[in-house]
């Protein structure tokens, strides 16, 4: 995924987008505070390379895209990141709550095949 963003700020907001993760959740993902995080978007706190590092190693960022804009954001491909989040959030359900998001995604395959159907 090609993405123009200037600065690591301006990147690390693309890649909360491309994931479709709050600032806070994307900080708690690498271990530090939403009030730290947002120090890092707006340019008020310089990014460690502790913190690059694990972005890089928990989201799936091409670390030299992060710190340059240089090449694709993500190491593998998207749907690879997105299923690696998915597995995520599916892993920290109770049993019926795993079973009703099954039964949400068959649903919404079935929708699917039916508007492919309409549009074919």
């Amino acid at each position: 995924m090609k993405v123009k963003a200037d600065s690591i700020a301006e990147r690390i907001k693309a890649i909360r987008a491309a994931l479709n993760l709050s600032q806070r959740d994307f900080a708690k993902g690498v271990f530090v505070s939403q009030s730290y995080f947002c120090d890092i978007e707006v340019g008020n706190r310089m990014i460690s390379e502790r913190i690059i590092h694990l972005i890089a190693v928990i989201y799936k960022v091409n670390k030299e895209w992060l710190k340059t804009g240089t090449g694709e954001m993500f190491s593998t491909s998207m749907t690879e990141v997105k299923l690696e989040h998915l597995a995520g959030v599916f892993g920290q359900l109770d049993e019926l709550l795993q079973d009703y998001l099954i039964k949400q995604a068959n649903e919404l395959l079935e929708i699917q095949k039916q508007t492919m159907k309409k549009t074919n």
